[in-house]
């Protein structure tokens, strides 16, 4: 059951809404791009990087989405939190994949996710009920909505359904800092040996959207926040993927999200953490 008949307004609708904006604001970003990009701040490290681009394309979704819902909250991660009285909460990541962005790499994404609380969800409380993630360097538009299926440039598509680590191509992603870096080497020395082969583009956003569409067998990260994978997270589920956290005991998020085939994400969880194995 969704959420659409206590918030007056279906997942479709929000959907819409969701399109709409990521498009126009991915165009944006676009233009700005060819202007040129340069670094207006850092944040958790000399690595971690935030352009006038996302600060401007941030406000341009903002803007939008106040036009359209009004009464909604949102969560941005360039520090836009305001409020709402609706029951939806907008999560939004005005650039994923902003050092691609910066170097003129392709992979980056607009990506904007309706939430709803729910505690049994993903480490923030919320459940993603519609979301979209534009690719505009790609001119790839990926939606989704709860119970609404998971299309690509509104073809639908699916997961792979590849079940074995030993054939599957796994994408992940890096964090900034030196000790999450280490972390990571870490799980990927326990991986590399068991897959296929690994892959890291630089958004997990797309990443994400790259397993919905079949191209990647399987994903994880560690350290990822809301606005990351919200939407791609539901496109995901809605394209026939299982979405898992550390344990059993906690939600997919930080510390640790992992995305498969229902039948595969449980051997690349316990392969990742280095759990002794039957």
């Amino acid at each position: 059951m969704t959420a659409s008949l206590s918030l007056n307004v279906s997942p479709e609708q929000l959907t819409r809404i969701a399109i709409d904006i990521a498009t126009s604001v991915g165009a944006r970003i676009m233009e700005l791009r060819e202007i040129g990009v340069s670094v207006a701040d850092r944040k958790s490290s000399i690595t971690d990087v935030v352009t006038a681009a996302d600060r401007e394309a941030e406000r341009l979704v903002v803007a939008a989405l106040q036009e359209a819902r009004p009464d909604d909250a949102i969560l941005g991660e360039e520090g836009t939190g305001i409020p709402g009285t609706s029951g939806i909460t907008w999560v939004v990541d005005p650039i994923d994949g902003t050092v691609n962005y910066l170097h003129n790499l392709p992979a980056y994404a607009v990506s904007i996710a309706a939430t709803v609380a729910d505690d049994a969800a993903m480490a923030d409380g919320r459940r993603a009920i519609a979301g979209a993630v534009f690719c505009p360097r790609f001119g790839e538009l990926y939606e989704a909505w709860e119970g609404g299926g998971a299309r690509l440039n509104g073809t639908a598509i699916a997961i792979s359904g590849a079940t074995e680590l030993a054939t599957a191509l796994v994408g992940t992603g890096f964090g900034y800092t030196v000790e999450r870096r280490i972390e990571q080497a870490e799980m990927v020395s326990r991986l590399l040996p068991r897959a296929s082969d690994i892959r890291r583009s630089g958004s997990a956003a797309y990443d994400l959207c790259s397993l919905a569409a079949g191209r990647l067998d399987a994903y994880y990260e560690r350290g990822l926040q809301p606005w990351d994978y919200a939407a791609a997270a539901l496109i995901v589920r809605e394209a026939g993927g299982a979405i898992l956290g550390r344990d059993d005991a906690t939600m997919p998020g930080e510390p640790l999200l992992f995305a498969a085939d229902p039948r595969l994400v449980h051997e690349l969880r316990d392969v990742v953490l280095g759990a002794p194995t039957a």
